[in-house]
Formats: structure tokens, sequence, C-alpha cells
């Protein structure tokens, strides 16, 4: 069933949109499938895009692992030589490892969406 708007409109044709109806009714150009390697390339490049940040954000964490677990395992004599007193104050300001790490993923995925927003 059509709407009664949709009826009018094609009663009230005129010229104009009758030659324009007729240029849009033509057959396509044959171009051997060069449109779809087009798209095909488009869509492949923008998925490139939307994976490289992240690809990059894990393999630069792969290598700084090492090296971060070296310096923690130094740093580890030197809070043994500190003094009680000094240490337990500041740790009760100190948010813990859960919170810090929750907002760095979520900081990652913000990041994320907003990259893949700037895309589309």
């Amino acid at each position: 069933m059509k709407s009664k708007i949709i009826n009018m409109a094609e009663k009230t044709s005129d010229a104009v949109d009758r030659l324009l109806a007729s240029a849009f009714a033509a057959e396509p150009i044959a171009d051997d499938g060069f449109s779809g390697r087009i798209v095909s390339k488009l869509r492949r490049r923008i998925w490139v895009n939307r994976l490289a940040l992240p690809v990059a954000v894990v393999v630069g964490a792969a290598f700084a692992l090492k090296p971060a677990l070296q310096i923690v395992n130094a740093l580890l004599p030197l809070l043994q030589s500190v003094p009680i007193e000094l240490a337990s104050a500041p740790m009760q300001f100190l948010p813990q490892i859960q919170l810090i790490v929750l907002g760095g993923m979520a900081f990652a995925a913000a990041v994320t969406l907003i990259k893949m927003l700037e895309e589309t």
C-alpha cells in the first residue's frame, strides 16, 4: 500500500522530473569491476587505519614490559629502606591499582572511539 503523498508526487511530476527519472533509469556504465576494486581498497584502508593504533599500543606495551619490571625490581630495595612512618601516611591518598588500571582502560577505549568517529 502506497501513501497518499507518494501517489500525489507521482501524479504531479513535470517535464524536468520525467527527464531526471529517465536519466537515472539508464543502465550503469560497465567498468569491468573498477568501482568494486576501489571500494574494496578504501574499506581495507579504513580497517588498517582503525587497527593501527591498538596494535601499536599492544606492541609497545610488550616491548616496555621488561624494562618496566627491571625498574620495579630496582626500586623495591629502596622502598624497604624507607621508614614505615614516612611510607604509611602518603599511601592512603594514592588510588588503588584497580582504579588506575580501570582508568587506563577507559582512556584507551575513549581514544579508540574518538579515532573511529573521526574516520566516519
